[in-house]
């Protein structure tokens, strides 16, 4: 083949050298703009899995830049006047400046030209002169923009600060410097790449780094290859403490702001995307280079593999794009945590260190246990003090109050609807739904969606509470949780808006009854979405009634039995699509501002807390956003719950969407979970209001993970009951917890155990295992030595 890459960076030389390594007869030619010694930044760190894949694919440049590795496999953190050292993790790094020269004499020994101080030429031209064109040329890839239409790139530019410098202190292990400063909060992250440095990365909020006046320089043009020296001198005097009286170090050190690539695809025709031209992923998760070198790897294999060049892209797109997307919503997490950084300010240490260690959600509790065993205690112990609890139970399992009513445990099966009413009222199936729940062990059992009339179902199969006959029903199931269970149950009520007089969800969810239909109202005559109903805009007769209408549910949800009432004002039902500005273009005192939209919402809820009785407490479910332009973000959630709290919710159930059909909610594991911890940490918390996270969370460690984080109270989970329902009471098993929080029915106690597998008798190899563990030490710090190989 003959081959041009432009950019001669480490994943352009990278992948130049394996193509001639795997066939000597390919014309491989590199153009690079800068000069050989032109390299930016200081240090790279790599993981096991990419060195391992380097090791296979080319064991003459894994041996020159393993003997340069800086080790370790600690991470210290400094957060207001304590420090902690967290083990177990591993990492490496080497300078930069010496991965590309390693990388420049390996692709010049194997016969790569690379034109040096060279604009790549026209991409068109090189699509005709050579085989396959590799656009390595970075974040703001020429290539890339000028096939804009075929790879559809979009950009995403944060508003964090930050600046790249290095420093003589030679780190020790990974570290991170978390300042409280008379500006807000700033972070360092740091780590040390060779016998002589650090990297030594300053980061803040665009307001803290405005406050600070660290844009007196922002209009200032500095040539190529100068750094920020105003900035510089000031970071100095901030961070004087952390560097101890040593030098920082710069290299085209200048404020940037975060952008992340992503591409819908990676290649067209005989032009393909690799490293920062293809993606990007924020530096606080691991380093571009390394996904650079990945990319280089898998496409020269691809190349190897395939017959033609078009299966060979196709396969390398298939193999490297959902494992870059991967690690791209894992970095996506981590920068929005360090961009709401400040929100922490006031957390407990120990807390806190956690919470950083977990930003990103690829570390959990478990991995924490098995990693740093005496750390996890630690955390586990100090939730445990907060909460005035057991000491020995897993943070799920602790007790918790919501207003007046104390649960057994933090777990709550969230509502559901069912469609399995006649007439509203529920049945043996609502008695053997609910009731399992409970059975299962969660301190919360939270009903469907329960409508205040007729005309507010969802579908005919809604329940209700608008007659005496359903009030007596549901006392049928409040009384068998009561006296066979040790949780509590709680009732959600709601009326659908625009979004009723629909089919049971499996005749086609959402799609307007065929006949039977009732008029359904709405703050404004807008359609759900495409095909739906178009509701009527409800006038002031309407509000009075439903404002009755919720009084008279909550009267008759406080004679059935109920332990909690919840307010739905979530998930586009009526209640919600007042809240939204893209369902709600009322002119009237109802409509136009937040706090118009807020009003008739907290009329229903004040109406509601005014009618229940103080030992049960009334709590709110809202969208924490809207999924679309033009509605509501987190931001406006938080005013929201702000508002809620003001007026007496004792918890803020926080979920997101289903206000419009033209919502795009970017879904994965935990998604919601952040909404949820801004309310908290802005709103909630200092109120002592708690707050409910749902939202694909699955697994206990995952439930422990949001609560020892501080992101959340409590969590709900809903599909996950419906996969088991004795999902809480297994929790309990797989961590070998007995106690208050999961005891299991006298009837069920015979199976509290995890049953055994079906295999027994396998020995495993202990003294291997003992002799691995022994290799690698919990605590392992970086002491630079003697023979360290110097720079090539």
């Amino acid at each position: 083949m003959k081959i041009a890459i432009a950019g001669g960076g480490p994943g352009g030389l990278y992948f130049a050298a394996l193509m001639k390594q795997l066939d000597p007869s390919h014309e491989v030619t590199v153009w690079e703009r800068n000069a050989p010694d032109d390299t930016f930044g200081f240090g790279v760190v790599f993981s096991d899995e990419t060195l391992g894949g380097i090791e296979n694919a080319d064991t003459v440049i894994y041996h020159q830049i393993a003997r340069r590795f800086a080790r370790w496999t600690d991470i210290d953190i400094e957060f207001n006047g304590h420090a902690f050292t967290v083990g177990g993790q591993g990492f490496a790094a080497m300078s930069r400046k010496e991965l590309l020269h390693l990388l420049q004499r390996r692709a010049a020994e194997l016969g790569v030209t690379v034109h040096y101080e060279t604009e790549a030429p026209d991409a068109d031209g090189l699509r005709a002169s050579y085989d396959l064109v590799v656009a390595s040329d970075g974040v703001n890839s020429g290539i890339r923009t000028k096939y804009a239409d075929s790879f559809a790139p979009s950009l995403d530019h944060r508003r964090n600060k930050y600046i790249w410098l290095g420093t003589d202190l030679v780190f020790e292990a990974f570290q991170f410097f978390v300042k409280q400063t008379e500006w807000g909060t700033m972070q360092i992250h740091g780590y040390p790449y060779s016998a002589s440095g650090s990297t030594f990365i300053v980061e803040m909020h665009e307001d803290v780094w405005r406050r600070a006046g660290f844009d007196a320089t922002e209009g200032e043009p500095f040539p190529p290859g100068a750094s920020d020296e105003y900035a510089v001198e000031k970071i100095k005097t901030i961070f004087a403490g952390e560097l101890a009286g040593h030098e920082v170090l710069t290299n085209n050190s200048k404020w940037l702001s975060f952008t992340t690539v992503r591409n819908r695809r990676w290649h067209e025709g005989n032009v393909v995307l690799l490293g920062d031209a293809a993606h990007s992923a924020h530096f606080s998760i691991g380093s571009g280079t390394k996904l650079a070198m990945e990319d280089a790897l898998a496409l020269a294999a691809c190349l190897h593999e395939h017959p033609s060049l078009g299966e060979a892209l196709d396969a390398y797109e298939a193999e490297r794009k959902p494992v870059v997307e991967s690690t791209q919503r894992a970095a996506q997490a981590s920068l929005e945590w360090f961009e709401n950084i400040g929100m922490y300010a006031g957390q407990d240490p120990v807390q806190f260190c956690f919470n950083l260690l977990t930003r990103s959600r690829r570390i959990t509790f478990e991995n924490l246990k098995d990693r740093d065993p005496e750390f996890a205690r630690r955390v586990e112990s100090a939730f445990a003090e907060a909460a005035g609890a057991d000491q020995a139970a897993p943070a799920m399992f602790q007790p918790v109050d919501i207003g007046p009513l104390r649960l057994k445990n933090r777990v709550i099966v969230s509502p559901m609807d069912m469609y399995s009413a006649e007439e509203g009222v529920p049945g043996d199936f609502h008695l053997v739904h609910l009731g399992s729940k409970a059975l299962g062990g969660a301190g919360l059992v939270m009903t469907e969606m329960v409508c205040v009339s007729p005309e507010g179902r969802i579908t005919p199969g809604c329940t209700g509470l608008w007659n005496d006959e359903q009030r007596d029903a549901y006392r049928r199931v409040t009384d068998f949780v009561h006296s066979r269970t040790t949780g509590k149950i709680g009732v959600q009520l709601g009326h659908s808006g625009r979004k009723g007089s629909t089919r049971l969800m499996w005749e086609g969810i959402d799609q307007p009854l065929t006949e039977d239909n009732w008029e359904v109202i709405a703050p404004s005559a807008l359609s759900y979405g495409e095909g739906c109903h178009l509701p009527r805009m409800a006038g002031r007769d309407d509000l009075d009634k439903i404002v009755a209408d919720f009084v008279a549910a909550a009267d008759r949800a406080v004679a059935a039995g109920f332990d909690l009432i919840e307010v739905h004002a979530a998930h586009g039902y009526l209640l919600s699509s007042f809240l939204s500005p893209v369902a709600n273009r009322r002119t009237d005192e109802y409509g136009g501002s937040p706090a118009n939209r807020l009003r008739f919402p907290l009329e229903v809820f004040d109406a509601v807390r005014a009618a229940v009785p103080e030992r049960i407490p009334v709590t709110v479910r809202i969208s924490a956003t809207d999924w679309v332009p033009d509605g509501n973000t987190e931001q406006d959630a938080v005013e929201i719950a702000r508002a809620f709290v003001e007026h007496g919710a004792a918890a803020i159930d926080v979920s997101s969407g289903q206000v419009t059909k033209e919502e795009k909610p970017a879904f994965g594991r935990s998604y919601q979970t952040p909404f949820a911890d801004r309310i908290r940490q802005l709103v909630a918390a200092p109120a002592g209001v708690k707050v409910i996270a749902v939202g694909a969370i699955s697994s206990y460690d995952d439930v422990n993970s949001i609560l020892l984080a501080g992101r959340a109270d409590l969590c709900a989970l809903g599909r996950t009951h419906l996969y088991d329902p004795q999902w809480t009471l297994h929790a309990a098993a797989e961590q070998e917890y007995r106690g208050e929080g999961a005891e299991w029915p006298i009837q069920f106690r015979a199976g509290d155990r995890k049953p055994p597998a079906s295999r027994t008798d396998k020995i495993p190899p202990r003294l291997a295992l003992l002799r691995q563990q022994a290799g690698r030490p919990v605590h392992l710090r970086w002491t630079p030595h003697r023979d360290h190989a110097p720079a090539p």
